[in-house]
């Protein structure tokens, strides 16, 4: 496996952190190691899936140019 996780291979360890948690039989050290770990992995997940919309928000122009495509939550 290659040092640097895929997004997907972080998706994954993210759900069995949370359904490890959701279980609730582990001490809360470990409980609180596993919580930090998966922080970690839900920050890097957002910044991965910015990345992505950044990129896919380019778009070409009818001159062949990239441009900002206006993405919006309305």
């Amino acid at each position: 496996m290659s040092q640097t996780a895929s997004f997907e291979e972080k998706l994954q360890q993210l759900e069995q952190i949370v359904t490890t948690l959701e279980k609730g039989d582990r001490p809360l050290e470990t409980a609180l190691a596993d919580f930090q770990t998966g922080v970690g992995l839900v920050k890097d997940l957002q910044e991965t899936l910015k990345n992505a919309e950044d990129t896919l928000a380019k778009v070409m122009d009818d001159e062949g140019n990239l441009t900002n495509l206006d993405l919006t939550n309305e």
